[in-house]
């Protein structure tokens, strides 16, 4: 048996994170990492960048190969949690080992979900979280011409436009009425699927794949509306559902993740998480639930990490924002970016070919959508995370030379002197 006084489950954001802060107040305490990957720590959104060949894995390290030697941890690469106990405190391997623990974080994030569909079993269907899917990917790649993607949110676009600098011709098939609908509004969807359209991706909406066809490998795909489309690649890009399952079977609370309050902490004593796995605060909403986002993860297992260690941090809360420049056209959003009632206040402007928006409550900046030029969104977005009441320079939020001159002068002096 390995015994360790800190015991982090996941090598991504979060588990770096929760590392990071743990050694900033315990220097000697033992730390395990156990990772079901074989990699250092490296950034799951560059994994297309690695597709489409203009990053090698060198490009894409979250932190440098020697991290784990730096900060005295042992990484266990390449290894499986088959189940925890909180009573006695231990984590079973899938290899038979067993490591005691005095504080758990589970930092497990998502699983791709994968929809029952006849043929999903073929060579030549792949799924895009990891590393490995990008490489597995990689070395089909030579023989195939076409694709199909099922999901047209982040994940389904980021490998599109790599399998599109491939050379591959790709439909990408999506359930609902437009793409990115969880986090941009009708317009700006549209904005993004045309310039999909425009770029040689072809986008069919209100449709799914019932069934995917061929011998032993990918042939075609029959859509729901009966479309026939041929294709030697499938990608199957719906999204995660939080990786809950170690947690559930170990008797910790668990809704559509991990139940968390603002330190982190799970329903057992001594057991943390974060993550995509867990529900933790969003500060537009005032709830909490499962934001995957890679700064929360990492900001969930510092509050985890410092807590672990004794230390005393709260999780000030994140909430969904998402930063994308896929076939040429930026876009940022984040909040709300659909108004839930008439008590919302909308400022839009559309001029020069870009879009932006902002949904607002008495006041205070709930969402925005920009598209196109997005120059201005990182002060937006930061009035909104500080609840700043935007009532005296409402009207020049989304003029082109809004800026911190713009704000009341303590505000703009605070903000001058935090930036240097």
């Amino acid at each position: 048996m390995i015994k360790t006084k800190y015991l982090i489950i996941g090598n991504s954001a979060g588990g770096v994170g929760a590392a990071e802060a743990i050694r900033k107040h315990d220097s000697s305490g033992t730390i395990i990492i156990v990772s079901d990957e074989p990699y250092p720590v490296y950034g799951r959104a560059l994994i297309s960048k690695y597709l489409s060949r203009e990053r090698i894995f060198e490009d894409i390290l979250y932190r440098d190969q020697d991290f784990y030697k730096q900060n005295g941890i042992n990484a266990l690469l390449d290894k499986n949690v088959e189940s925890v106990d909180t009573n006695t405190r231990t984590a079973r391997l899938s290899d038979g080992e067993t490591i005691a623990w005095e504080k758990l974080l589970l930092a497990t994030g998502g699983t791709p979900i994968v929809p029952p569909m006849k043929g999903a079993d073929k060579k030549g269907v792949f799924t895009f979280t990891k590393l490995n899917d990008a490489k597995a990917l990689d070395g089909y790649l030579n023989n195939a011409g076409k694709a199909v993607v099922i999901g047209g949110g982040l994940i389904g676009l980021s490998v599109s436009e790599a399998l599109h600098k491939r050379g591959l011709g790709v439909t990408i098939v999506e359930m609902k009425d437009r793409i990115l609908n969880v986090m941009l509004d009708e317009q700006s969807s549209h904005m993004a699927e045309d310039n999909l359209s425009n770029s040689g991706v072809q986008v069919k909406t209100n449709n799914t794949v019932a069934e995917i066809g061929g011998g032993e490998s990918v042939t075609h795909v029959i859509l729901s509306d009966g479309q026939k489309l041929a294709c030697d690649l499938v990608v199957v890009a719906i999204g995660v559902s939080p990786r809950k399952n170690i947690a559930a079977a170990a008797g910790i609370e668990v809704n559509r993740g991990i139940l968390v309050n603002r330190q982190m902490q799970t329903s057992m004593p001594n057991v943390y998480a974060c993550g995509d796995v867990a529900e933790a605060y969003d500060f537009i909403y005032d709830i909490c639930r499962p934001v995957p986002i890679w700064p929360g993860a990492y900001l969930g297992g510092m509050t985890a990490g410092a807590n672990m260690a004794g230390g005393e941090a709260e999780y000030p809360g994140v909430t969904a924002m998402n930063s994308l420049g896929y076939f040429g056209l930026d876009i940022v959003s984040a909040g709300m970016v659909i108004a839930p009632d008439d008590s919302y206040e909308l400022l839009v402007d559309e001029s020069n070919g870009n879009y932006k928006k902002l949904v607002l409550k008495d006041n205070y900046i709930k969402g925005m959508v920009f598209v196109g030029d997005i120059d201005k969104s990182g002060i937006i977005f930061g009035l909104m995370k500080d609840k700043v009441d935007v009532s005296q320079f409402k009207q020049k939020l989304l003029t082109d030379d809004f800026g911190l001159i713009h704000l009341p002068e303590p505000m703009w002096r605070q903000r001058l002197e935090c930036s240097l």
